[in-house]
């Protein structure tokens, strides 16, 4: 009994633990496991520490739904002074033989994914953060209506070591 417990006090430990370094960690799971073209998610957050650097991450849970190597991403951050900084941006998804990247032992993978890298904010106070999928099939120029295979996009801020 008492060594349960000393494994359930380790677990939790180990748990509190690898949270510790996210200032903000925060998912919306999408309807039907699709990402729709015209669905923008948000995040909004206040930033108190505008002088220690930070790594931030686009997360995406994935499923064997989903039919492509890469994903294209349009990004937008928001300051709370009115700057507004657009980026679009491609991820790997899968490695050459079209196993899906990420962890995950079942059929959903998470992936982390740099946004931006060791960067101060400039001032404090609430950012917003925005995404939609940007992605269109070789040789056209509509964009996918339903992106399916993608069940949950989040966004995490995390100290740097």
């Amino acid at each position: 009994m008492r060594t349960k417990i000393g494994l359930l006090f380790f677990i939790a430990t180990l748990i509190v633990s690898c949270n510790s370094n996210s200032d903000f960690d925060e998912y919306v799971a999408l309807p039907k496991s699709a990402w729709h073209r015209t669905n923008t998610i948000q995040f909004t957050f206040p930033v108190n520490d505008s002088i220690n650097k930070k790594n931030l991450f686009i997360n995406l849970r994935n499923n064997k739904d989903y039919e492509y190597s890469n994903l294209f991403l349009i990004t937008q951050m928001n300051f709370p002074d009115g700057q507004v900084i657009v980026d679009t941006l491609e991820y790997d998804m899968a490695d050459v033989t079209g196993k899906f990247l990420g962890q995950g032992f079942s059929d959903i993978k998470e992936n982390k994914l740099f946004y931006k890298e060791n960067i101060t904010f400039p001032s404090t106070g609430d950012y917003t953060f925005k995404v939609r999928q940007a992605m269109r099939k070789n040789g056209e120029v509509q964009g996918i209506e339903e992106l399916e295979g993608i069940t949950h996009v989040g966004f995490r801020i995390e100290k740097t070591q």
